[in-house]
Order: structure tokens, then C-alpha cells, then sequence
């Protein structure tokens, strides 16, 4: 069960999505505020929404290489 934190994270996430340095500043401080739990539902989320955001999946890729 998702928290406060992880919908707000996203809704976040989904503002900054225009410019990917901000996306990926958000998505560190993100990650650093939610639950273990959390953080694997979110990088399930991400994967669905960089489909047709290919400067994001960049983030995305550098991100998965530190969980």
C-alpha cells in the first residue's frame, strides 16, 4: 500500500518531467524520502512512464544502476 509521499513523489515527478535534470533531482530526493516498498512500486511506474520519453529513460538507466 502506497503512502502520501509515494503519489506525491510522482505527481512530482510527472511536473518535472520537461526537463530531465529537474526530473532527476526530484527522483533522488524522491527516493530518499519513501520506503523500500515504495521505491520499487515507483521504478515500476517509471519504467511504464519513460516509455515515449526516451530523455528520460536516461535517468531512469542511471537510477537503476544504484538500486
Amino acid at each position: 500500500m502506497a503512502t502520501i509521499n509515494y503519489f506525491y513523489t510522482k505527481s512530482v515527478l510527472e511536473k518535472a518531467a520537461n526537463d530531465p535534470t529537474l526530473f532527476k533531482k526530484e527522483l533522488d530526493k524522491g527516493l530518499e524520502n519513501l520506503f523500500p516498498f515504495e521505491v520499487l512500486q515507483l521504478v515500476a511506474w517509471l519504467k511504464t512512464y519513460t516509455i515515449d520519453k526516451p530523455e528520460l529513460k536516461k535517468v531512469l538507466k542511471e537510477i537503476q544502476t544504484v538500486l
